[in-house]
């Protein structure tokens, strides 16, 4: 299977360690266990007494009972048999895509967003058709083309919601919108979530499994949660053949998640609330002072993100974001993601749910380097 490189994964991969201001990174401001335990107020000498006691088999194979309980709770009449845990929201989404796309199969995808959702069923031999999202329409989708696109069949419809990179948020009418458009050609809907809940306002944010018999939500530990680190994400639908083709190809390739992982993932969502009101602070304050930044940064300009960590910031400088990102790298530290990285042209993306020091400081270096860069 040939696929093509994963850009915004390999220029991760390269730069993110040296980083003097990581202000590409997705995640909101990452916790450690000691800071869990705090957070959360467990006993954490008991946690761990009880944690170190157990035989390291494979666990539970479907899931641990509390951590699928806690997903449940994050959606509305969802039953733990219709979550399917894997590795991360990259393994659900592979998993998912392994299960159910098949050569030929039309599967239309949103762009930009993260890479995963076109490059690999085209890997897999897909039509890939992709729906351009615009700046002059806040980054929504245009459900008039993606009518046009889901003529003569379609399979798959995969959104992003909020989306990755420029955090627009489909409200509830909109996405039911479209759920009518694939009940009428009888496709599926995979609406990856991840930053899900992670809203400027307060409120339920809907999923696509709320709405839709077919919809399939893809979701982690990683943003919302700020737990990256136990690689833990998750499939859930309503749709029982996409539960059953997802549990066969399963067995071949994951078989059970880490029993440690689910463990601390099971205690964090058990205090969600808690969890969900830090990093919520965190990316209100910290939108707030980018927002503020671009108002009074001559050379930028953006559509203000809804929801999630990140934004695309578009700059007027004659240079390609790729050469613009490592020339900034290595003058100042500041560390953003090329445009180019997502298909997209003079802008960089804007991680902005980091502390809020390397974030003021982050943008404070990207000013010095638009200043010397419009002079030279």
């Amino acid at each position: 299977m040939e696929i093509k490189p994963f850009l915004v994964e390999e220029w991760m991969n390269q730069y993110e360690v040296g980083a003097r201001y990581n202000i590409a990174e997705t995640c909101v401001d990452s916790v450690s266990l000691d800071e869990l335990f705090q957070l959360t107020g467990e006993d954490k000498e008991a946690f761990l007494s009880s944690l170190c006691a157990r035989r390291l088999t494979y666990g539970d194979i479907f899931g641990q009972p509390a951590f699928l309980e806690g997903i449940c709770r994050l959606y509305r009449d969802l039953r733990p048999e219709q979550v399917i845990p894997t590795h991360g929201a990259a393994g659900a989404n592979h998993h998912l895509f392994c299960s159910l796309v098949e050569p030929g199969d039309k599967v239309i995808s949103v762009l930009p967003t993260y890479q995963q959702l076109y490059s690999i069923p085209d890997s897999l031999g897909a039509q890939v058709e992709l729906l351009p999202l615009s700046p002059d329409n806040g980054f929504l989708p245009d459900l008039a083309r993606l009518e046009e696109l889901a003529q003569e069949g379609v399979k798959l419809i995969c959104l992003n919601n909020p989306n990755n990179p420029t955090g627009a948020l489909m409200s509830q009418e909109m996405l039911e919108e479209i759920v009518s458009i694939a009940r009428r050609h009888g496709a599926y809907i995979l609406c990856d979530e991840v930053y899900r809940h992670l809203t400027q306002e307060d409120g339920y944010c809907p999923s696509i499994v709320d709405l839709y018999e077919k919809g399939i939500s893809v979701s982690s530990m990683s943003k919302v949660f700020s737990l990256a680190g136990i690689r833990l994400g998750w499939i859930a639908s309503r749709d029982p053949e996409v539960l059953e083709r997802c549990l066969i190809h399963r067995d071949y390739d994951l078989i059970s998640c880490g029993l440690l992982d689910e463990t601390v993932a099971a205690l964090a969502l058990k205090h969600g609330d808690k969890l969900l009101a830090r990093n919520r602070g965190i990316v209100r304050e910290n939108l707030s002072i980018l927002d503020n930044w671009v108002r009074r940064e001559p050379h930028v300009t953006y559509v203000k993100p809804q929801a999630g960590t990140t934004a695309l910031v578009y700059y007027d400088l004659d240079i390609p974001s790729y050469d613009f990102c490592k020339e900034m790298y290595h003058a100042t530290g500041a560390f953003v993601t090329p445009g180019d990285c997502f298909q997209q042209e003079r802008c960089v993306r804007v991680g902005y749910a980091c502390d809020r020091q390397t974030l003021v400081d982050g943008l404070e270096a990207m000013s010095a380097f638009l200043a010397q860069k419009a002079k030279s």
